[in-house]
């Protein structure tokens, strides 16, 4: 019975065929699994909680750790904090180089804008000099073409003057003749030329 009872268990004793059952109880630390492991071993527990073997696992644990933070500090920590460093580096370099650029970039504007103000001006400063001696050069001919009608005006009133006082002449003398020869048919004499000159002023003067 309790052979069939191993069996199904899927345990094999060391105890010898015609041995008795009670031998099998009184040494159950013989009793091992299929894979040849003493069975009171897979009675202890977790093995990390084994208090056999737990101080066997700090040393391990704290050699394997130590390793690993020497490994850490020694290889990996390095290399990331280089890493770190080169981009660190690139990203201020990069804007430095941005900096620069700006900088460059505000300098240009400011430039053309300093130039753009300078052709303004000089412009301005050209077209009221150009107005300036159009205004000067106009007011100049203005002056010597009004000098000029004045001129042509004067000339023209003492042309007319000269006639008018030609003509003057020319009715007084034509006015004397006419009116001696008025005074000879009505008489019947010559008339005496100063009174007739004299009537002739007197009626010029009142017209």
């Amino acid at each position: 019975m309790a052979q069939d009872m191993a069996v199904n268990e899927g345990v094999t004793t060391d105890t010898p065929t015609g041995a008795m059952p009670g031998a099998a109880d009184a040494a159950p630390e013989h009793v091992t699994t299929e894979t040849g492991v003493p069975q009171e071993a897979h009675s202890g527990g977790f093995p990390p909680f084994n208090a056999q073997t737990f101080s066997s696992q700090v040393i391990w644990l704290v050699l394997v750790f130590g390793v690993l933070y020497l490994l850490m500090s020694r290889l990996a920590l390095p290399r990331i904090a280089r890493v770190i460093e080169e981009r660190r580096e690139r990203i201020s370099s990069d804007l430095e180089q941005a900096g620069a650029a700006k900088a460059q970039t505000d300098a240009a504007i400011a430039a053309y804008e300093k130039a753009f103000a300078e052709a303004r001006a000089k412009a301005h400063a050209i077209a009221q000099e150009t107005r300036d001696r159009l205004a000067a050069e106009t007011d100049k001919q203005r002056h010597e073409s009004e000098a000029s009608l004045a001129g042509k005006i004067a000339a023209a009133e003492a042309s007319i003057a000269a006639t008018k006082a030609s003509a003057l002449a020319n009715v007084r003398l034509v006015a004397i003749d006419v009116a001696g020869a008025i005074v000879s048919r009505l008489l019947g004499e010559d008339a005496d030329k100063a009174a007739t000159e004299n009537a002739v002023d007197a009626a010029l003067k009142r017209s």
